[in-house]
């Protein structure tokens, strides 16, 4: 119906069409012949689909590439139809898949089970409405899990990952298989522990093989394993059992009492395990913060100020500045008390703002926790902060965002 109903040609005319039209590509380079909704008009009108091949074929294309292009098909379904494709014709056979029903992946490596050698598709899934094949997922589980060689060097697929994600300008998907952050953390005191003894009980991979890395998240469920295999992590050498780490995974908790998830929010964490210690110095002390929002009665302006005062070495300093919101203001107060003291804070820059209402049922008296992701150009960092005072849960995200750049750039690190 593809050719009769939106084409409104004929079947004959359909199959001259595809025959001339390859013949002329194939004077002059190799042909690729993508076959459009070849698996919705082959579960159609088998012969008709099989016959638009058979056209390409006769006109010199170099390889046949089976489209599913409204990602309806299922994996059975893919196989066997490659099957009869390949049983029918002599020249190399490719697989085009969409994600609509979530898989996009299954059905390229079905096809490439039943005998297909090549798959289209896109580094990280981009693509019109649900997306295309994941090559970051179809590359390892071809190379990894079913013995195919693919790329020379599959270590660098995670910076690939991220580098078109940066090229896009769109956020990295944590949750990416192989490649997202999430992909191989581990949370749960048991999990960690057997973690820590043998890497392959909780994972299927090393994460490396994938440019990716082990993650140890601390939260509700955590345990002393996860405390001291994080500060291992960090750098940090703590004794299991000792005062340290009992005092840091206590402190841990009673945040969490208070609403604090550290999950997406590492670099507070980094900076609880350190500020327990007493070696930690901080790298700038606040005296007050003030804010004001004004407005007048027909709203034809707004300005936003915030006043910050602070000291460093025992230096103080005491400045004001105008920004689109609180935050922001607060933001551009404390960077503005800071540079002349750490020139360096004018390189990082606050990505994201998310609040979340703790307690709901409280209405207005509810409690807030804000996460804020900032970065360097180079590498970013979640912070938060909690408060009955939105601001303040703000003014706190805010501090150990900068405190945690600033500890990084001293170490040599950032």
């Amino acid at each position: 119906y593809h050719a009769t109903e939106v084409l409104r040609v004929s079947l004959d005319e359909n199959l001259q069409m595809i025959g001339e039209s390859v013949e002329f590509l194939a004077g002059h380079a190799k042909v690729i012949y993508d076959a459009e909704h070849f698996f919705d008009g082959y579960k159609d009108d088998p012969d008709h689909a099989l016959a638009t091949l058979a056209a390409a074929k006769e006109g010199g294309a170099d390889w046949l590439v089976l489209c599913d292009t409204n990602g309806g098909t299922m994996p059975h379904e893919v196989a066997e139809i490659t099957e009869v494709v390949m049983k029918a014709f002599g020249i190399p056979v490719g697989i085009h898949t969409h994600d609509d029903c979530g898989l996009g992946v299954a059905n390229a490596l079905a096809s490439i089970r039943a005998g297909a050698t090549q798959v289209q598709g896109t580094v990280n899934g981009y693509g019109e409405r649900t997306g295309n094949c994941n090559l970051t997922s179809v590359i390892p589980n071809l190379q990894l899990k079913m013995g195919i060689e693919v790329v020379p060097d599959i270590s660098q697929l995670r910076d690939l990952s991220m580098f078109v994600d940066d090229l896009a300008n769109c956020a990295h998907n944590v949750r990416a298989p192989y490649v997202g952050a999430t992909a191989f953390a581990h949370k749960g005191g048991m999990h960690v522990n057997a973690v820590q003894k043998v890497a392959h009980s909780f994972e299927h991979i090393r994460p490396g093989t994938v440019g990716n890395h082990q993650r140890i998240l601390v939260s509700e469920l955590s345990g002393q394993s996860n405390v001291l295999m994080k500060a291992e992590e960090l750098g940090i050498s703590l004794e299991k059992g000792g005062s340290e780490a009992k005092a840091i995974l206590q402190r841990l908790k009673d945040l969490e009492q208070e609403g604090y998830e550290f999950e997406a929010a590492e670099a507070s964490f980094e900076l609880l395990i350190r500020q327990q210690l007493s070696t930690y110095q901080p790298f700038f002390d606040l005296h007050e913060y003030h804010c004001t929002f004004r407005h007048d009665g027909d709203r034809k302006y707004e300005t936003c100020a915030a006043t910050v005062r602070l000291s460093v070495n025992g230096n103080m300093e005491y400045t004001v500045a105008e920004g689109d919101g609180p935050v922001n203001a607060l933001d551009a107060a404390l960077r503005k008390a800071l540079k002349p003291f750490y020139p360096s804070v004018e390189e990082m820059e606050l990505e994201d703002y998310k609040v979340r209402i703790i307690d709901s049922h409280m209405g207005t008296a509810a409690k807030t926790r804000v996460l804020i992701l900032s970065s360097d150009g180079h590498d970013r960092w979640g912070t938060v902060g909690v408060s009955y005072n939105i601001i303040q849960a703000s003014w706190a995200a805010l501090v150990d965002s900068i405190e945690y750049f600033l500890m990084r750039r001293e170490a040599g690190k950032a």
